[in-house]
């Protein structure tokens, strides 16, 4: 039922609110899950950190849950709205022509922006590339400390899960594989679908 080419949002909606998805190792993990909220000793709020609302995408990313300092993934609930509001001060990480005219304005508004904005190959569950593209978002400075500490709604670890279903990948048994239930995510705004790029069929 997903498009199977072009750029999309792909994600789990929950009435008003998006789910996106970080990996973690354990220590910061446990604080998150305790305090439902990002911060301790071991979160650093002066990197930049990247989201995903695509399940599949950060599987890939983290091996399942398998990588060094990724052996955690957490679903975190925000709100749509905060999750567009991130997507309108995103800036490309790579030139766009058609959308920032000169280099030198995406470069000024690249490093003015707190938030980035990368479409990579989406890819389906035995890691393989697809035709359709993944969005992921990084966040940084005042925004990443507001997204961490104040947006969000709730944050669960689902790692288990993951383990679970990979496992069962591996064995081959695909009739009782199952993935999280995603849609395409829907964005109204005009401007914002056009500087996403976004693919309307």
């Amino acid at each position: 039922m997903l498009p199977q080419k072009g750029k999309h949002i792909i994600g789990q909606l929950h009435n008003e609110n998006i789910i996106v998805y970080q990996a973690f190792n354990p220590n910061i993990t446990k604080w998150a899950i305790e305090n439902q909220k990002f911060g301790g000793s071991y979160y650093k709020f002066s990197r930049m950190s990247w989201i995903k609302p695509n399940f599949l995408w950060i599987m890939y990313r983290a091996g399942w849950a398998m990588k060094e300092h990724r052996q955690h993934i957490l679903a975190i609930e925000i709100s749509k709205t905060n999750f567009e509001f991130l997507l309108k001060e995103a800036v490309h990480s790579k030139y766009i022509e058609e959308i920032y005219g000169e280099r030198e304005k995406w470069k000024s508004q690249l490093k003015e922006s707190q938030v980035r904005l990368q479409w990579d190959p989406d890819h389906n569950p035995k890691g393989e590339k697809l035709e359709r593209r993944a969005i992921q978002i990084g966040i940084k400075g005042e925004l990443l400390e507001k997204f961490g500490t104040e947006w969000i709604i709730s944050i669960e670890d689902i790692t288990e899960f993951v383990h679970k279903q990979k496992s069962i990948l591996d064995s081959g048994e695909v009739d009782n594989f199952f993935v999280i239930e995603e849609e395409k995510i829907s964005i109204q705004n005009k401007e914002l679908i056009h500087k996403l790029q976004l693919n309307q069929q």
